[in-house]
């Protein structure tokens, strides 16, 4: 995650991949495969774990803070079009539901029709686009989502599964 000056704020990297899931990784099965997901600060400071199992159907995705404690999930709604999951409290509780649509790379976070955050997809370049599988994300939070709520820890852990569970 970069700053318009090109200033590096978080790195995120998967760990702890298997032989078969990197080869499960290039078929079909590529959306039923487990992650597990490190945001980490540049200085190598973990800030929180995304990680899902095997699925089939729908996705739920745990997401852990710094001290591997479940802060939160994802639960993904069965046929929406466009993706849709619901963002839950560590108690299941529902914080607010992501939607996508259909025709684009735009989502937002949204509850009883106020927007907490808003993302969209950076196009990276036909090279980079037809040959690596980075992609960019532009995130925006609302001032409505006080700076030390849970949820922006949140929001920043959709983000970084959207394309793990609705894009692949």
């Amino acid at each position: 995650m970069t700053l318009k000056n090109q200033q590096i704020l978080m790195n995120c990297r998967e760990v702890n991949l298997s032989f078969f899931t990197k080869l499960s990784r290039f078929s079909d099965y590529k959306r039923m495969t487990p992650f597990n997901m490190e945001i980490r600060t540049p200085e190598g400071e973990k800030i929180l774990t995304v990680k899902r199992g095997v699925t089939l159907f729908v996705s739920t995705v745990e997401v852990l803070n710094q001290q591997d404690q479940l802060i939160g999930k994802f639960k993904q709604k069965f046929f929406s079009i466009g993706g849709k999951f619901d963002v839950l409290d560590a108690h299941e509780n529902v914080l607010c539901s992501l939607k996508g649509k259909w025709t684009s790379w735009d989502f937002k976070f949204a509850k009883d029709n106020v927007e907490f955050a808003h993302v969209t997809k950076k196009w990276s370049g036909i090279g980079k686009e037809l040959f690596t599988t980075a992609d960019n994300y532009i995130l925006q939070i609302n001032e409505v989502v006080p700076a030390d709520n849970p949820l922006r820890l949140l929001i920043l852990a959709a983000v970084m599964c959207i394309d793990m569970v609705l894009k692949e």
